[in-house]
């Protein structure tokens, strides 16, 4: 599992890159005791491996990094500014 946030989230460039071959994944909301929302991505292992049923990783975020995380997309992909 890891939790991600902004100051740890940094853009690389590699040499070689593909594109992964596509696997289950699902996503849950989630609040802590202390009321903070939560974001997470669980995929799953592909047909070809043992157990496709388990989780292979899980990823969580909070509000913060989710809007961060949709300006670096839309600036990226789209290539528009986001405007929370």
């Amino acid at each position: 599992m890891a939790r991600i946030m902004k100051e740890n989230f940094k853009k690389i460039q590699k040499e070689r890159n593909n594109v992964h071959i596509p696997a289950r994944s699902t996503y849950t909301v989630f609040k802590t005791v202390d009321g903070k929302k939560y974001f997470q991505i669980d995929t799953f292992g592909t047909t070809e491996r043992m157990n496709p049923e388990k989780i292979s990783q899980s990823i969580q975020f909070d509000a913060e990094f989710a809007t961060e995380l949709i300006r670096i997309i839309s600036d990226e992909l789209l290539g528009c500014a986001f405007k929370p």
